[in-house]
């Protein structure tokens, strides 16, 4: 696991927080950031598999 996916995992956790917290509060911006929280480390996730393809593709080519 790289730095991409702990980000990711922990921007997904914080988002899930805010996002559960703003409905329960019945704040929407919180809400909202929440999700954005939780696009975000959706995001990250992306970029660690990217480089997780990237470093295997690699390791492949040196075999």
């Amino acid at each position: 696991m790289d730095r991409e996916h702990v980000k990711g995992a922990a921007d997904k956790a914080k988002g899930a927080i805010k996002e559960g917290a703003g409905k329960l509060s019945g704040d929407k911006d919180m809400e909202t950031e929440g999700k954005i929280d939780k696009g975000k480390g959706s995001a990250h996730n992306a970029a660690g598999d990217v480089k997780d393809a990237a470093r295997h593709a690699a390791d492949a080519l040196k075999k």
